[in-house]
């Protein structure tokens, strides 16, 4: 648990010092949710994220910024002592822009990522390397910081003996430097 929280020092430190330029995500959620009522226990999810703004790859047409792909690090920590250390990478886009309408403050943010789990004392997801794909809506305030909510799905990929998978509600609350 120690070397968890050490280690969460350091990704902060790094990429608030080294990689200045992006986005601070901090997460509460609800790990495990199902809407059929076959959840079983419901617990907590923590999480933190660091959205880099560097493209790393251009797969769109010049005119439209939706197709940047631009990376993130970041760790997941549930009340059941789950950890979920991950990286990826994500798209965004004002979603007014995206549907061809008038700018909103509304930002569309898909991301997909790749990362080791320990389950703690949670439930069992069948893997050490699990992958995770996220939709989130955030909401622009007039500070320029962000509201939003999320949905995600961890899984591994039927790569473990079993794949359960789990889904993640979540409320963030975002701040780019």
């Amino acid at each position: 648990m120690k070397t968890f929280f050490y280690l969460i020092f350091i990704i902060i430190f790094i990429s608030k010092n080294v990689l200045s330029n992006g986005l601070d995500v901090y997460s509460l959620g609800i790990f495990d949710i199902k809407f059929d009522g076959s959840q079983g226990d419901i617990v907590t999810d923590y999480r933190y994220e660091r959205r880099f703004d560097k493209t790393i790859l251009d797969i769109g047409p010049e005119e439209d910024n939706f197709f940047f792909l631009k990376p993130f690090a970041g760790f997941e920590y549930t009340s059941d002592d789950a950890s979920y250390l991950i990286t990826g990478i994500y798209l965004e886009d004002n979603l007014g822009e995206l549907l061809g309408t008038k700018s909103d403050k509304i930002i569309f943010t898909p991301s997909f990522g790749v990362g080791y789990f320990d389950d703690g004392s949670g439930k069992k997801l069948g893997n050490c390397l699990e992958f995770r794909s996220t939709i989130e809506f955030s909401y622009e305030l007039k500070n320029k910081n962000r509201i939003g909510i999320s949905y995600g799905h961890i899984s591994n990929a039927n790569l473990g003996d079993s794949n359960p998978g789990v889904e993640i509600l979540s409320l963030s609350y975002q701040i780019p430097n």
